[in-house]
């Protein structure tokens, strides 16, 4: 199968592209290893309300609908993607993975579940719900609880009346932690001290966040967590569940025991019946790997969207685009400077 550009994903930062690929009256089709419309957000925890989500914002060309505070995201979401490709009559296939992309003569040839798809052009918005991150920790392998990812967890509810220990110190760990809190005794461990923002994040903050990260991707970095740039958002929700003592966290423990975890400090001990790696995720860009585009610094060398090494290949929804709002622009940016790259080389 042929095509003049795929794009990997059908995510915000998938759909955003493939809009403007529909405008610009371009042949693509989008390949979404997902067997619904929704992206990562269909994945998200049930309890995961409307209301406390944050960073949604609409696809180019379509508000959010009104919805009900109380909805779950996952639902909200889900179906305003799949009204977007309906409305705009967006070629997505799905599930369709995409394993391997090769490099020929004349573009790109992908190695996917449903056959060979080849393109003289490529957009991946592959982001990085498929990769949760667990991270190397002395004693995991003996503890005799249960250890889950917050990609994995589902509701409060499974650890009524146990004692868990939260790790991490990104915006789902503080959401997660809260909820459980309710019904669990809890324990928080961080990396580093929390940053809390009391004021809101301003176009000036935001922008000096997205340099930030720009700089670490243009130099063949990681792009690192999003929350070490932003800071955590101090809401309602976190100034109650701070009074109760919840948000009093500890710093990383030592290692792992059968019952719980340590610390080299004799005072500093917990017993735990569960363990939940709130650790982030890391770009789902395993199936670039065969163009071995990683840079001496562990990254993808990208100016702006495009990376470096391959003209033809645009990363969306990665590094600097990985908010919803900035997976929007970035969609339309790498699609606008990818079709004049194909243009200028049709006519070379």
């Amino acid at each position: 199968m042929q095509t003049d550009v795929v794009v990997i994903g059908a995510g915000q930062a998938g759909l955003s592209a493939a809009y403007e690929l529909r405008r610009a009256g371009a042949d693509f089709v989008v390949l979404d290893a997902d067997a619904g419309p929704g992206g990562a957000w269909q994945h998200r925890w049930p309890s995961l309300r409307l209301d406390r989500a944050h960073r949604i914002a609409p696809l180019p060309g379509m508000d959010l609908p009104a919805a009900d505070p109380a909805t779950p995201a996952s639902e909200v979401v889900s179906e305003y993607f799949a009204e977007y490709e309906r409305h705009f009559d967006l070629p997505v296939r799905r599930p369709v993975r995409v394993r391997a992309v090769h490099r020929d003569d004349d573009g790109f040839v992908l190695d996917t579940s449903e056959g060979e798809w080849t393109a003289r052009g490529l957009v991946s918005a592959t982001g990085t719900w498929t990769r949760p991150f667990w991270p190397a920790y002395p004693g995991r392998e003996l503890f005799r609880g249960r250890q889950l990812h917050a990609a994995d967890y589902r509701g409060a509810e499974e650890f009524r009346g146990q004692s868990v220990v939260v790790v991490g110190g990104g915006t789902s760990a503080v959401q997660q932690l809260i909820e459980i809190s309710e019904v669990a005794d809890t324990t928080w461990v961080t990396r580093r001290p929390p940053v809390w923002r009391t004021e809101q994040f301003d176009e000036d903050a935001g922008r000096a966040a997205v340099a930030l990260v720009e700089r670490r991707v243009r130099a063949g970095l990681p792009p690192g967590s999003v929350v070490s740039v932003t800071g955590l958002m101090e809401t309602d929700e976190v100034r109650a569940a701070r009074a109760r003592g919840v948000l009093a966290r500890l710093p990383v423990s030592d290692r792992l025991t059968a019952d719980g975890v340590v610390w080299d400090d004799p005072a500093l001990e917990v017993r735990a019946d569960a363990v939940l790696w709130a650790t982030g995720f890391r770009a789902a860009l395993d199936h670039l790997a065969p163009l071995h585009l990683r840079a001496p610094g562990g990254g993808i060398a990208v100016d702006g969207t495009r990376v470096v090494a391959e003209p033809q290949l645009h990363l969306v929804g990665y590094g600097p685009s990985a908010s919803t709002i900035g997976a929007n622009r970035a969609g339309r940016s790498a699609v606008r400077e990818l079709l004049r790259t194909l243009e200028s080389q049709a006519a070379a």
